[in-house]
């Protein structure tokens, strides 16, 4: 047995890239997608053909338009593959815009249903800035399910369970890039492994909290740098992963018993708390006050952002 094989019977395992031509082979059960994945997979060859297609069916609609229905594309290709879900995100430009927020999710699961997918199987992904987790909340009433990504402090991994979101995706590699960078020659590699990573141990706090509160939210560990931060995550809802390290984990004879568990959530010294829609204020200065999370959001946000300029050029320069 080795350590994939070993880790499905603890955790659903995501496939986090666009190359669904790669993704078949460690047959995870969903899959989640962003602009930077679409774009890097749209500049192989393999999916020009796709590209071009879609160009030469919409050509002369929107700009936007085109972008979500290339988008589209790239995920009715990959739920021929996997059994589950696809996560589709919407246009991070968007991510302080409450209205344009749920317009742009509304449009891509109209796209989606055209195609004869159903609303059950995509997941729309949202970064979790204050007005993303009000566009998801009024989603989720629609029966518009959500993946609430960028997700690096407690605060809003409690607005969103509030907010009843479907999922969530704490992130890991930026968190321990974060205090890599920060700790400088002072990082300590091995003492900071495992269970000691910054990154494990957000993702822990959170799904601590949410199974000791039974709350519904689903928890995705994102954003891996090595197979370790995902064996110490092992008994985690999900946990989305590249290729690479699919392939690694693949590669490597072993177990990956679980290390979160029910009966240690249960024990959990983690008091309730809130951060609900009339809570604003609140919620903004617990966010002010965790510097990484505060940097890595609004870092991410901008990467995506970068991202989707790029495809927007891409499509207009074909």
């Amino acid at each position: 047995m080795n350590q994939l094989e070993a880790l499905k019977r603890h955790t659903i395992v995501v496939a986090d890239t666009g190359d669904f031509l790669q993704m078949a082979q460690y047959q995870p059960r969903d899959a989640t997608t962003n602009p930077s994945l679409i774009l890097k997979s749209v500049l192989k060859a393999d999916y020009a053909p796709l590209l071009d297609d879609v160009l030469a069916r919409h050509r002369g609609r929107p700009l936007d338009e085109l972008v979500d229905r290339l988008l589209v594309r790239f995920g009715c290709e990959i739920l021929r593959i996997v059994p589950g879900r696809v996560s589709t995100e919407v246009d991070a430009r968007l991510s302080f815009d409450t209205a344009a927020t749920v317009a742009r999710a509304r449009r891509l699961i109209a796209l989606y249903e055209a195609e004869g997918v159903p609303r059950a199987r995509v997941l729309i992904k949202i970064a979790a800035t204050w007005e993303g987790i009000r566009a998801a909340e009024l989603l989720e009433r629609e029966g518009i399910h959500t993946n609430l990504t960028l997700l690096f402090a407690f605060c809003q991994a409690v607005a969103c369970a509030d907010a009843g979101v479907r999922l969530i995706s704490p992130f890991v590699g930026r968190i321990y890039d974060w205090h890599k960078a920060r700790a400088g020659t002072q990082w300590d590699e091995a003492a900071m492994a495992g269970p000691n990573d910054p990154g494990v141990q957000s993702v822990t706090r959170i799904w601590t909290y949410y199974k000791r509160h039974g709350i519904a939210t689903e928890v995705m560990g994102a954003s891996f740098r090595n197979t370790g931060q995902i064996l110490a995550l092992s008994g985690c809802d999900l946990l989305t992963i590249s290729p690479e390290l699919l392939g690694q984990l693949a590669a490597t004879p072993g177990d990956a018993p679980p290390r979160l568990t029910l009966d240690a959530a249960a024990r959990a010294d983690l008091p309730e708390q809130h951060y609900r829609s009339g809570d604003e204020a609140a919620f903004r200065h617990a966010l002010n006050e965790d510097a990484m999370a505060t940097e890595k959001l609004a870092e991410g946000i901008r990467l995506f952002c970068a991202d989707a300029h790029r495809l927007d050029a891409l499509l207009q320069g074909r």
